[in-house]
């Protein structure tokens, strides 16, 4: 089953860290619109209450027969009654209609001595009213929740100024005689839709309708009307706390937006300008700050890759110099005994001088051949290794076979080849054919350097996970000095007895070019004696074990 890929660590903190405030403001808005709500419905419903309460009171004791010997309200007896029923509520006004919608008495208007006409009027206000209004202006416009809240409870909303107009002897506006009949004929199994509007003043007013019953009969209509400041203050404390809110999850968003741009953006934009400098060219003595690459995150490890690459990039860089400059001076030696001995060929009359300088030039131009075909060998190495897929191949047989072909191929006095290795077991990861292509490099090395019928031991065996091989010789071995100099390119030590020019120098360079390709490891060393002497000269490649 295939691994899922683990979440960015800097993207859920970065998530999670946004949404909160998000979430927080949007769980706010339900919440208040609910509590408006709330709140509404049961204003309604205790202003309601106290409605039937007046109408059952002026059933009680407001009601007379008329001279049709039909019940009828008394509006001497329903004034001063009203009067004292809402003398409690000071903030709430209460009007009683007649079936025919003539008013027959207003709680704000009674008779006191002398029989003068006395008009209350409304008491102060408990908030001002511009605050009023302002709590009206962005209930109704900015959330047109009021409205809204009143059509989901089933309650009915008004607005200050219809109907009948303003009147100073009543509670901001109310309902018309005709509204006030609809209020009271409502739909068979239903109560009264109350009435809620605000009036010019600002403040929110709920009006609810009850019939008076005698005797089965409708004689009237109690119409109370009160303010309900409360529920103002309760949404408007809600809606402070929604804007606190809002202005926490500002600050907050600001903050992390600084620490965002501080933490990720910037260090980003310097990464971004450090690929800039190196794709021009500019970068090569600039490393990036401490603090970005020891972050221990997604961008630590970008960081950390890019220095990676930049001085890769630059190592190999330095490398093509200094190969093109050691290749430059390989060639120009024998170009310039090529150049020397045409001139000179030009001026010699003996066929004996010529003949030999005709073998010089064809001397050097092998050279050239066999260096020109080792340079292009080694300089599309690493190319070619990227590109060819490596496989998991077992060294021992092939061991086994180049001493065998050695046996076949050996002259009469040449050295003789003994193979330590098991038949089976030393598994790589590699590519085969350039593996076999140092193993021979190696060989071909140790069968110039040994004496006649001297011998060479090709040894393999497993050591810890590693496969180790080895090559050795009986020769006269390498300098001391010289151990670590021989893998350089052109560097060449070959024995006296060998043509000069028949080797390029970068046998051994492309060996360890090869063997570093496959994660491994190749060095050189002397062979001694119980007295310290040299004996010969040792090659040894070690390569990581393949899994199985």
């Amino acid at each position: 089953m295939a691994k899922r890929p683990r979440v960015s660590r800097l993207l859920r903190d970065i998530l999670l860290v946004n949404l909160m405030p998000v979430t927080l403001i949007v769980a706010a808005l339900f919440y208040l619109d609910q509590y408006q709500q709330g709140l509404l419905t049961a204003e309604v419903g205790a202003l309601r209450e106290q409605a039937r309460i007046y109408a059952g009171a002026l059933a009680q004791s407001a009601v007379q027969n008329n001279q049709s010997n039909q019940p009828a309200l008394n509006q001497d007896l329903a004034q001063p009654l009203l009067y004292q029923l809402i003398e409690p509520t000071p903030n709430a006004q209460a009007l009683i209609y007649g079936p025919d919608g003539q008013i027959i008495a207003n709680s704000r208007v009674h008779p006191g001595p002398g029989g003068a006409i006395i008009t209350e009027p409304l008491p102060a206000a408990q908030t001002t009213s511009a605050l009023s209004q302002l709590v009206g202006f962005v209930y109704d416009h900015l959330s047109g929740s009021l409205a809204g809240a009143a059509d989901d409870s089933g309650l009915t909303s008004g607005a200050a100024g219809s109907g009948a107009g303003e009147d100073p002897n009543t509670l901001g506006w109310q309902p018309d005689a005709r509204e006030v009949l609809q209020m009271t004929s409502p739909a068979p199994g239903q109560e009264a839709a109350p009435f809620i509007r605000r009036g010019a003043d600002g403040h929110l007013l709920i009006t609810v309708a009850e019939p008076v019953n005698s005797s089965q009969q409708n004689v009237g209509t109690v119409l109370l009307t009160s303010e309900a400041d409360e529920v103002d203050r309760a949404v408007f404390a809600v809606r402070i706390s929604i804007l606190g809110l809002f202005a926490l999850a500002l600050a907050l968003t600001v903050l992390v937006s600084i620490y965002l741009a501080g933490t990720i953006a910037n260090p980003i934009l310097r990464l971004a300008g450090a690929a800039a400098l190196m794709r021009e060219g500019r970068a090569r003595g600039q490393t990036l700050p401490e603090k970005i690459i020891d972050r221990n995150d997604e961008i630590g490890a970008l960081a950390r890759a890019l220095d990676g690459s930049a001085k890769a990039l630059w190592a190999r860089m330095d490398a093509i110099e200094r190969f093109a400059a050691d290749v430059a001076h390989e060639i120009k030696n024998p170009l310039s005994s090529i150049r020397s001995a045409i001139e000179t060929l030009s001026r010699v009359e003996d066929p004996t001088r010529a003949s030999r300088l005709l073998a010089i030039v064809t001397q050097d131009v092998a050279r050239l051949d066999r260096l020109i075909t080792d340079i292009s060998d080694s300089s599309r190495l690493d190319s070619e290794l990227s590109r060819t897929r490596m496989e998991v191949i077992d060294l021992a047989p092939i061991l086994g076979t180049l001493n065998e072909m050695h046996d076949a191929t050996r002259k009469p006095t040449g050295p003789i080849m003994t193979l330590d290795a098991p038949e089976m077991g030393l598994m790589v990861n590699g590519v085969e054919s350039r593996l076999v292509q140092v193993l021979r490099n190696l060989l071909g090395n140790a069968i110039s350097f040994s004496p006649e019928t001297g011998h060479i031991w090709l040894r393999g065996k497993e050591t810890g996970g590693i496969i180790e091989l080895a090559v050795e010789d009986e020769g006269p071995g390498i300098p001391d000095g010289k151990l670590n100099d021989i893998f350089d390119r052109f560097y060449s030590e070959r024995p006296t007895s060998e043509q000069f020019g028949s080797h390029s120098g970068l046998g051994l360079s492309i060996s360890r070019q090869i063997i570093e390709a496959h994660q491994g490891r190749i060095n050189a060393e002397n062979r001694r004696d119980a007295g310290g002497n040299i004996i010969g000269a040792r090659f040894v490649i070690r390569l990581p074990k393949a899994p199985f």
